[in-house]
C-alpha cells in the first residue's frame, strides 16, 4: 500500500536499511497466509517507526493493533535493553504465528503481547508512554486517542497509521464508514490544543501528534 510510484517506492526499498531476516519470513508468511496482509507496515514503515524509536529513545511504547507483529518486532529491535512495548490486539486467530515471530526474533524480553479488547485493556494498565502507535479498527482511532493521551507523558508521541486511506481522504464523496472515521479522526486531532502535529505521506501516511 503507497501512494508513491511504483519504481519511486522500489528505490527507497532500495536505499533504506533491510529488514532482518525474521521480519522477511514474517511478511513472507503473512502475504501467503492471512487474510487482508496489506494491513502489514511493510519494511520501509517500520524502518520509520524503528528510527523514530532510535531518535526519541522512549522506554515504554503502546502500540493498538498488533496485526502479526511486525511493527512491533521493527519497534522493538530499536528499543534499549530495559524498554518495552506493549502491544494489544483482538484477534487470537492470530496469537500463534504473532508468539513464534517473537520467540523467533529474540526480543521477547522487550514485548508483552495481550489478546483483548484494546478499549476494554487500556484501562487496565497503569503505565505512562513515551510513544503509542495506532493501527487497529479505523471507527475507534478517535476513542485510541482520547484513552490513551492523558497517559502519555508530556513530549510524548502519538502516532496513527492509515490516516491518508488509500488516497482518498479528500474525496468525501467515496468514503465509507472507516474512511469517514479516519477524516474526522484527522480534523479532530488538527484541532485539538493539547498536542502539536504533522501528517507524514509515507505508505498510507502517519499522523504524528506531539503532547504539549
Amino acid at each position: 500500500m503507497t501512494l508513491l510510484p511504483e519504481d519511486i517506492e522500489q528505490y527507497i526499498s532500495e536505499h533504506s536499511h533491510p529488514a532482518p531476516e525474521y521480519l522477511q519470513a514474517l511478511e513472507r508468511e503473512t502475504n501467503m497466509k492471512v487474510l487482508m496482509p496489506q494491513m502489514i507496515s511493510g519494511s520501509l514503515q517500520g524502518n520509520v517507526l524503528a528510527m523514530f524509536v532510535h531518535m526519541l529513545q522512549p522506554k515504554n511504547i503502546l502500540e493498538i493493533g498488533t496485526f502479526t507483529g511486525y511493527s512491533a518486532l521493527w519497534m522493538a529491535q530499536a528499543l534499549p535493553d530495559d524498554g518495552m512495548i506493549t502491544t494489544i490486539d483482538i484477534n487470537e486467530e492470530l496469537e500463534d504465528m504473532v508468539r513464534n515471530y517473537i520467540a523467533r526474533s529474540q526480543l521477547a524480553h522487550k514485548i508483552r503481547y495481550i489478546i483483548g479488547n484494546a478499549l476494554e485493556v487500556m484501562p487496565t494498565l497503569e503505565d505512562t508512554y513515551d510513544m503509542v502507535f495506532i493501527d487497529a479498527d479505523k471507527v475507534n482511532y478517535q476513542a485510541y486517542y482520547d484513552m490513551v493521551l492523558p497517559n502519555v507523558r508530556r513530549g510524548g508521541f502519538i502516532i496513527a497509521d492509515n490516516v491518508l486511506w488509500g488516497g482518498q481522504i479528500t474525496q468525501e464523496e467515496k468514503l465509507k464508514i472507516n474512511g469517514r472515521a479516519i477524516r474526522k479522526f484527522n480534523d479532530y486531532v488538527h484541532n485539538d490544543p493539547r498536542v502539536e502535529h504533522v501528517l507524514f505521506p509515507i505508505r498510507d501516511g502517519l499522523m504524528i501528534a506531539r503532547k504539549l
